[in-house]
């Protein structure tokens, strides 16, 4: 990693800094309320991918840019929604989504971070919350409508942008303006935290004139050209600030193409058929950023159609090479439950928990593989701390769920399900959950104390998202 100061020309922000006002009507406490709510809704209606790998990848990459982002006041949380159409989005509480398509059209990890940069400048900018705070002439009544339409639109997009169509105060041209100075913040600072981070500068233009070129004659663009539209004079701005900057090879990353492999066999429309094809074309024509990532996808795309002793043969050659990569970890895991060798991946686990003791690839494929070995028991304690230290992930609670119901325990397993759906905004069915794990505790006061007190907050969460809606 290097880091690289920006010129002068570039440090004295000819733009204003819009990030400084004041923000008085929606303080940061509200944006994180707001933030969780609107995750919450997104888990329940929206094609989020639960891959411990790629959610590892995506939260370092983004962890990456966010140490050289300036005017951060919250938490960072990456995720990853399942959706061949490119786009990014941010909103409040440092939440960042992603969709799966910016992957399958990026060509360079400096791609896929210089959207992320982009991203995290709106919200250490402020911009959504700004953007209410542009309607403090008009009622409190229109703010609250704002912020309930922006969660409507997550829930059901056609009534919600209805819903913010109705309480919109300003004229259409100030709507545009204020929106394109946002976007020229996010462009400019996103730049700095893109090189600063040791990225290629040339990634954002590089990106940008890629979509332009592909969507030019089309009638439906992608949602990301919608939200960001792409000018000739923007794409000029970002090929000028990049010249600016000090010329640097910045070679690609292994690990952006292997999750891009990763999406085109498992998380895109590719049939069995085209993802095997798209990598066998790759190899034979040798045209891939890395070999080992086209190997790589060629093995998933084979595991995919059942033919698991070739895929595990190309993924032990491949961790021969790199015996620690967790994309090659967590394909062979796979391949030795397949297969029923539950004991050996335990052992290669394990091993690899005594180096990353922390990585929720190694801890969550582990607990799945005491799951699976009939050891549940072990499981429980390896989930309990992912869930400390990912509250906002679901897979730990399904797999929590799993474990308590083999070791017999079922009011824990009502417990652990009823934590699952209220992330997913289900309250109704997570306060049954929790009333069914009370009637089945006995002799236990401490959990029954713990189990009212859930009961009561899930009420309330509940109350304060229908008073959202």
């Amino acid at each position: 990693m290097f880091s690289l100061t920006a010129p002068a020309s570039l440090a004295n922000n000819d733009l204003p800094d819009l990030g400084t006002a004041a923000v008085n009507t929606f303080s940061l406490e509200k944006e994180t309320v707001f933030g969780d709510a609107y995750m919450r809704v997104i888990r329940s209606s929206a094609p989020m991918l639960n891959d411990p790998v790629l959610s590892q990848y995506l939260t370092e990459l983004g962890n990456k840019l966010v140490a050289y982002a300036t005017g951060v006041k919250t938490p960072f949380y990456f995720f990853l929604l399942r959706n061949d159409e490119i786009n990014a989005f941010a909103f409040f509480g440092g939440h960042v989504g992603v969709h799966t398509g910016l992957f399958l059209n990026a060509d360079t990890e400096s791609q896929i971070a210089s959207v992320l940069g982009h991203e995290i400048t709106h919200v250490t900018q402020r911009h959504l919350a700004r953007s209410l705070e542009a309607q403090n002439k008009s009622s409190t009544a229109t703010i609250v409508g704002m912020l309930g339409a922006i969660l409507l639109t997550i829930a059901a997009p056609q009534a919600g942008m209805a819903a913010l169509a109705t309480t919109q105060a300003l004229s259409t041209q100030a709507k545009i303006n204020y929106t394109r100075l946002h976007e020229k913040e996010a462009d400019r600072l996103g730049m700095q935290i893109l090189v600063n981070a040791g990225f290629d500068p040339n990634g954002a233009a590089d990106f940008f004139a890629k979509l332009a070129t592909r969507y030019r004659f089309t009638t439906s663009p992608p949602q990301m050209l919608l939200t960001h539209p792409l000018t000739e004079s923007r794409i000029t701005e970002a090929r000028n600030r990049a010249a600016q900057y000090p010329h640097q090879y910045v070679p690609d990353n292994l690990n952006f193409q292997l999750a891009k492999s990763r999406i085109q066999v498992r998380f895109s429309s590719y049939s069995d058929a085209a993802a095997l094809s798209l990598f066998d074309t790759q190899l034979a024509k040798q045209k891939y950023a890395f070999k080992n990532a086209a190997l790589y996808g060629k093995a998933l795309a084979l595991f995919r159609v059942d033919r698991f002793k070739e895929a595990e043969s190309i993924i032990d050659t491949l961790i021969k090479e790199d015996k620690n990569n967790l994309f090659y970890i967590d394909a062979k895991t796979d391949l030795l439950l397949q297969r029923k060798a539950n004991e050996q991946a335990i052992s290669l686990l394990e091993n690899q928990k005594r180096l990353k003791p922390t990585s929720q690839v190694i801890n969550i494929n582990l607990a799945n593989a005491y799951i699976e070995a009939e050891q549940p028991e072990k499981s429980i304690s390896l989930l309990e701390e992912q869930i400390f230290l990912d509250k906002q992930n679901q897979l730990p609670f399904f797999l929590l769920s799993d474990a308590y119901m083999k070791t017999g325990n079922k009011a824990m397993e009502h417990f652990a399900k009823a934590e699952s759906m209220a992330l997913g905004a289900d309250y109704k069915t997570a306060i049954d959950q929790l009333n069914f794990a009370y009637q089945l505790t006995e002799d236990n006061p401490l959990q029954l104390a713990r189990i009212e007190a859930r009961i009561r907050q899930f009420k309330l969460a509940e109350k304060a998202l229908e008073a959202l809606k």
